[in-house]
């Protein structure tokens, strides 16, 4: 149905009257409050302002009365290009030389051969680049009073509130995912108050503005830059904003659309690229024919029903904060914890905020994944050497950590493709590398399929691919999607253990089968020489992803009745691995050798992936090699400069939570977010670090954050799941819902005083599970749909209560 511009602006105003109001900041237990992020002033830097977005298209708000400014992103505006060559010929012909020398102890001599021939030729790599800023300048004269910027997560929609003399000024904005638009709605409580001029700012990219009619403005550019790809590769992309007014005139200007005397305003924005062969303009012009066919009542409404199912089906309560912290706003309630004040309302906010973020940058149908700064941009990380790209040695993966656990199985399927698409290109890599079957990628990627290594020291992790594919498996382990697991991960997981079954050799000491040269990213270590290197043979990290690879493959050929050649060859290569080892110092060994760390202070701890996200080092079943984990985290932090970053301060909540030590993974949970996250919240690797000279936001300190809170209250690693396993004394009373553990079960969960009070565990699927509380073990035995009921007794002998339920999502 066709809606005219007086109709759409009618039903406009009429949601304006019927939102509620917000709720009065003295209510208890508010989910207002909870839920959502306020200030009493504009942002000024980016890391102050408000996101928002719909899996492709994001923006950040800033709320300054008199010159609004969004800055906007597409997940799609990269730079660069498909490129060939990429693998340095000098590899394959060198990797058995460069093998024989690490097997010699020639250290030195290896790795002036490994910085000679590994590094892969990154000619037109590119970077996702920010978008040009929408901006709103307005003649407001009066100074404003009452002044409120707020994102409320339930709704994923941000405001900005003020009055000036008597007029009441209110701005929404969100991005939709069911229209693919970001929505602007400008209201006023007297008629004819709404002046403003609307343009674009220059922004980083070549880009030309021009007016559609009297109400649309347009930018055309192009994704080039210099720093990461030949400057004159990337895609093309447009940006369509269209006014829509109630009362008043609407003009286009020069570059710019001016708003005169109206009564309420609309805009729509959309954008479009060329991506994958798209068109642009097509894209963006039909975003905004058919979001324009429906009012502003229509597109929130829309919004809403696109979004609360996914973000309503997980709720945590950690207790409840002080009347007077809670009546804070969120930058003072940061800057109170950061000094030592206790706010568990707000460590709820991050939880769900990291879920928010999720769900606002990867849906099932986005385009791509979660890059480093997710959906969003602030032109800081497209502009040092590691780029706003894919990186596979930690940072992509803490990205997608919260998806299953916290109930956002859809939004993992982004990465599903990109995975996929490694798969493809890392075949080329593979054989001109190595010459060697099937697939494998390195530290970072990028859209256009590259899988060569980067540099020496960081660029050479022969498992990044291998790492960032093991979440299609806990996709599976989550979901028991047995289809999803024959036509998408066995593949991929197949071909992967098909190269290193080809690739990895016996070194001659033990008989151990191992990987390399390698990096253990991205650390270095002392030479006998007394010189530093960073590629060696069999380094930790590779053992435990390949040891993990092997595992499931075995398991999906036993599940999918395929392949028993295969499953036979993948599990005895397993039994040839080298075991875990612990070193002099009582510490997890980094590396096959028992090396000194030439900068003990590094933010990286890839050894302890055995840890976490694998569960091969528990303090159950292996507490000499969890004690030893817990060495090299203490080491590692009280060396001298340690390096802090937003993901590594999330490493430690989850390390500390599988070693089941809740006090230790709370305080570096307060760290992360009084230390490592800004006044929005939004969590950044700190100036200083790799070469930054200055804090810039990366997502996986929130994903990551949000999953180490789940770990903290849920484990189902070890084929069993464990109940409030690392819960702190802060947390004395809570609850939480719709937590999921592996198995294809929803759990939620109540304590009181510290202590269990009850559990629901419903199965999704149908199978038995041990569900363990402290030392006591219950076991379950459940049909599809139904649900246990569980107290404190029937960990001591009383069975649970069984009843057939629809199982919730």
């Amino acid at each position: 149905m066709n809606i005219d511009r007086r109709s759409f602006v009618q039903g406009s105003l009429a949601l304006v009257a019927l939102q509620h109001t917000p709720a009065a900041l003295s209510e208890k237990n508010s989910t207002a409050i909870a839920e959502e992020l306020w200030y009493k002033q504009p942002a000024r830097r980016w890391l102050e302002a408000l996101p928002v977005g719909n899996g492709r298209l994001g923006g950040m708000v800033f709320g300054d009365i008199q010159n609004e400014r969004i800055a906007l992103s597409d997940s799609t505006a990269w730079s660069g290009a498909p490129a060939t060559g990429e693998v340095n010929p000098g590899a394959l012909p060198h990797i058995r030389e460069i093998r024989e020398l690490f097997f010699a102890g020639k250290y030195d001599e290896a790795q002036a051969l490994c910085s000679k021939y590994l590094p892969g030729r990154m000619k037109n790599f590119g970077t996702n680049l920010p978008l040009p800023d929408l901006q709103l300048a307005f003649e407001h004269v009066d100074q404003p009073v009452e002044y409120k910027r707020s994102l409320s997560l339930d709704d994923a929609i941000a405001s900005v509130r003020f009055k000036c003399g008597d007029v009441q000024y209110t701005r929404e904005i969100f991005a939709t995912h069911a229209d693919g638009v970001i929505a602007i709605q400008l209201t006023a409580s007297q008629r004819g108050a709404i002046s403003f001029r609307m343009s674009f700012s220059q922004g980083e990219i070549p880009n030309t503005t021009s007016t559609e009619g009297q109400d649309t403005l347009v930018l055309k550019g192009s994704c080039f830059e210099h720093t990461h790809s030949s400057g004159q590769d990337g895609v093309a992309i447009e940006i369509r904003a269209q006014v829509l007014a109630r009362g008043g005139t609407t003009s286009a200007m020069s570059h710019a659309i001016a708003v005169a005397g109206a009564d309420a305003v609309t805009i729509l924005l959309a954008t479009g690229s060329s991506f994958r062969g798209d068109n642009p303009e097509k894209i963006s012009r039909e975003a905004l024919r058919r979001a324009s066919t429906k009012s502003f009542a229509q597109l929130r409404q829309a919004h809403l029903e696109d979004y609360r199912p996914l973000y309503r089906r997980t709720s945590l309560d950690l207790g409840i904060s002080s009347e007077s912290t809670r009546l804070q706003p969120t930058d003072a309630r940061r800057k109170a914890l950061e000094d030592g004040g206790d706010d568990p309302e707000l460590v709820t906010l991050f939880f769900q905020y990291g879920r928010y973020l999720t769900i606002a940058g990867s849906r099932a149908d986005s385009v791509l994944p979660l890059a480093l700064q997710g959906i969003w941009n602030d032109g800081l990380a497209s502009s040092m050497g590691w780029t706003d790209d894919f990186h596979l040695d930690i940072n992509t993966q803490q990205n997608y950590w919260p998806t299953e656990v916290c109930n956002l199985s859809e939004c993992h399927a982004p990465l599903f493709g990109l995975i996929e698409g490694l798969a493809s290109a890392g075949k080329t890599t593979a054989s001109e590398m190595y010459g060697s079957p099937g697939w494998v990628a390195h530290t970072v990627t990028n859209p256009w399929g590259y899988t060569a290594p980067g540099g020496t020291g960081w660029g050479i992790v022969v498992t990044a691919g291998l790492w960032i594919a093991t979440q299609m498996w806990q996709h599976y382990e989550f979901t028991r999607d047995t289809e999803f697991l024959r036509a998408r991960a066995y593949p991929v997981l197949r071909e992967a253990a098909e190269f290193f079954l080809a690739y990895m050799v016996e070194e001659p000491k033990h008989g151990w089968l191992v990987t390399g040269p390698s990096d253990s990213p991205e650390n270095w270590y002392i030479t006998p020489s007394g010189q530093h290197a960073s590629e060696s043979m069999g380094n930790t990290i590779d053992r435990v992803f390949v040891h993990a690879l092997f595992s499931m493959v075995a398991e999906a050929c036993a599940t999918l009745s395929i392949d028993p050649d295969l499953r036979s060859r993948v599990e005895a290569a397993r039994a040839k691995l080298p075991p875990l080892q612990i070193g002099r110092h009582g510490q997890l060994q980094e590396w096959m050798e028992d090396f000194e760390g030439a900068e003990p202070n590094h933010r990286h701890t890839s050894h302890l992936t055995g840890l976490y996200p694998e569960h091969q080092i528990s303090p159950r079943t292996t507490p000499a090699l969890a004690r030893a984990a817990e060495v090299t985290i203490q080491r590692r932090m009280s060396a001298p400069h340690w390096e802090q970053s937003e993901w590594g301060r999330a490493n430690l909540v989850v390390y500390y939570a599988r070693l089941l030590k809740g006090e230790e993974a709370h305080r570096h949970l307060v760290g992360l977010i009084a230390k490592a996250a800004d006044d929005n919240l939004m969590t950044y690797s700190s100036a200083g670090v790799a070469g930054a000279d200055s804090n810039i936001f990366a997502i996986d300190g929130n994903t990551a954050g949000s999953a180490g809170i789940a770990e903290m209250l849920l484990q189902s690693h070890g084929g069993e799941i464990e109940l409030l396993p690392a819960l702190p004394a802060m947390w004395r009373n809570g609850s939480f819902r719709g937590l999921c553990a592996r198995g294809s079960y929803l759990v939620a969960v109540k304590w009181r005083n510290g202590e269990l009070s009850s559990a629901t565990i419903s199965a999704r699927a149908g199978g038995s599970i041990p569900i363990r509380y402290r030392d006591q073990v219950t076991h379950l035995h459940l049909q599809a749909g139904q649900q246990a009921r569980l107290r404190p007794q029937s960990f001591l002998g009383k069975a649970p209560d069984v009843a057939g339920s629809r199982t919730q999502t």
